[in-house]
């Protein structure tokens, strides 16, 4: 089981990488195998992390037998959410 860190760490990874992959289109998407193969990702962490992103309401998870991401999306609100976190980073410390 992942620690509390690691579970934060999964789940910016997973968005990080969904909006990168996507260049923040929300009409595009990854599939999990790619997921985890970018992240290197236990697949019960990935699953995890995704289940709980989407119940954020920052992406879409297309499901496949067995609780395994077939397909990932970033919502509307997932885009925000990365694009404020690259406008804070851009703009750097106060």
């Amino acid at each position: 089981m992942a620690t509390l860190r690691e579970r934060k760490t999964y789940r910016d990874q997973v968005l990080r990488v969904l909006y990168e992959s996507v260049e923040g289109n929300r009409l595009l998407g990854i599939t999990g195998a790619q997921l985890r193969r970018d992240l290197r990702v236990p697949e019960q962490d990935l699953a995890a992390a995704c289940t709980y992103l989407a119940g954020e309401g920052l992406i879409t998870v297309d499901w496949d037998p067995g609780n395994t991401p077939a397909m990932v999306t970033l919502t509307h609100e997932g885009i925000r959410h990365m694009e404020a976190e690259e406008e804070e980073t851009a703009a750097g410390p106060a």
